[in-house]
C-alpha cells in the first residue's frame, strides 16, 4: 500500500476557479436574458461593456505588476454583476469607471482574487451611486424600447422623456400604485438591469445550490430576515422581498467566497446581519434601498464573525497554547 505524505488540507476536489466562475456566469444568464427582454438590447451592450472592461483592466494590471497575465473568468463575473446593478440608461463611460474601481482598486490593489476585503461589484456600485446620483437613479419603464424612443446623450436624469421614466417599487410604497406580485416576481417594473426579475434570479439560485457552488444558508437568512422584519413592522412583505436588489445581493454577492464567513453558523449570522441592516436603511433613512450598504458593512465584519464562529480544532485550548499553557 502506498502512502502519500503531504501537508494539509487533504480535501480532494475537481472544482477550480474557472469551473466555479463558469457556473456563476451560467447562473446569471437567465437574469441577463430577462433584462434584455424587459429593457431592450442596450442591456446586453451595457453588460458586454462591463464584462469587457473588467477583463481588460485585470489583464493590464497583472501585466503592469508583472504577474501571470492569464485571466480567469472572475473579472467577467464581476463585470456582469456590476452591470446588473446599473440602470439601462447609464452612460458607458460611467460603467467603465465602475469597472476600474471594482477590479483595480477593490480587487487587485488588495492582492487579487480571494484577497479583496469586500465584494468588488458592491463597492463599485456604491461609488457610482455617490458620484453620479442622478444617472444611477434614472429608471425607465419596462418595455420602453418597444416604442422606438431614442434618448440622445443619455447622461443626466434632467433629460428625461415623458412617458418612459419610472420609479422603483420601493420608491412607490408611500406614493403611486405598487405593481402586483406577479409583475414584481417577473420583473415588470423599473429598476437596475439584473435586480428586477426575481424569477430569473431564483433559477440561478437553484442552479448554484444544486451544483454546490454556494450554500443556501446565507441567501435564506438574508431574505428571511427582511421578510420577517417587514411582517413584524406591518410593511408589505411581497414588496420588500420581490423588489430592489435583495435577491440579487443575497444570492450572488452575499455568497462571495472571499468576503463572507466560512462556517455555516458564520454564514447564518452574516445573512441575518445583512437583513437587519437592510431593514434599518429602508425604514429609517432617505434611501429606499439598503442591500449594497448592508453587504459592504457585513463584508467588513466578516473577519470578526469568522473569529467567533469558526470551529475550534479538537484539543485546542482557548487562547492558544497547549495543555500546559505554553
Amino acid at each position: 500500500m502506498k502512502l502519500i505524505v503531504e501537508p494539509s488540507p487533504h480535501i480532494k476536489s475537481n472544482n477550480s476557479t474557472d469551473k466555479i466562475m463558469g457556473r456563476v456566469l451560467l447562473a446569471l444568464v437567465p437574469a441577463l436574458v430577462m433584462s434584455i427582454y424587459i429593457f431592450g438590447i442596450r442591456a446586453l451592450y451595457l453588460s458586454i461593456v462591463c464584462m469587457g472592461a473588467c477583463i481588460i483592466f485585470e489583464s493590464l494590471f497583472r501585466r503592469f505588476v508583472r504577474k501571470d497575465t492569464e485571466v480567469d473568468p472572475s473579472p467577467a463575473v464581476t463585470g456582469l454583476l456590476l452591470a446588473f446593478c446599473l440602470p439601462v440608461t447609464l452612460p458607458y463611460y460611467m460603467a467603465v469607471i465602475g469597472c476600474f474601481i471594482a477590479i483595480v482598486v477593490v480587487k487587485q490593489l488588495f492582492g487579487g482574487l480571494g484577497q479583496n476585503f469586500a465584494n468588488p461589484a458592491i463597492v463599485a456600485r456604491i461609488v457610482l451611486m455617490l458620484s453620479f446620483t442622478s444617472d444611477m437613479t434614472y429608471w425607465v419603464k419596462p418595455f420602453w424600447h418597444r416604442d422606438d424612443i431614442e434618448i440622445d446623450a443619455i447622461s443626466s436624469a434632467t433629460q428625461a422623456v415623458d412617458g418612459i421614466t419610472a420609479a422603483t417599487p420601493l420608491m412607490l410604497e408611500k406614493g403611486e400604485e405598487i405593481p402586483n406580485l406577479f409583475n414584481l416576481f417577473m420583473g415588470y417594473h423599473g429598476g437596475s438591469l439584473g435586480e428586477t426579475s426575481e424569477f430569473a434570479l431564483l433559477i440561478g439560485f437553484a442552479f448554484l445550490v444544486i451544483t454546490r457552488v454556494i450554500r443556501s444558508v446565507t441567501p435564506l437568512a438574508f431574505i428571511g430576515t427582511v421578510a420577517v422584519g417587514a411582517l413584524v413592522t406591518g410593511a408589505d412583505v411581497g414588496l420588500h422581498v420581490l423588489s430592489g436588489g435583495l435577491v440579487l445581493g443575497a444570492v450572488f454577492m452575499a455568497t462571495d467566497y472571499a468576503t463572507t464567513p466560512v462556517s455555516l453558523s458564520g454564514k447564518f449570522v452574516f445573512g441575518v446581519g445583512c437583513g437587519l441592516i437592510t431593514l434599518v436603511i429602508r425604514f429609517f433613512s432617505d434611501m429606499p434601498e439598503g442591500v449594497s450598504f448592508a453587504i459592504l458593512i457585513m463584508n467588513i465584519l466578516t473577519y470578526y464573525i469568522d473569529k467567533f464562529t469558526f470551529p475550534k480544532p479538537f484539543g485546542a485550548v482557548k487562547g492558544g497554547g497547549n495543555d500546559n499553557g505554553k
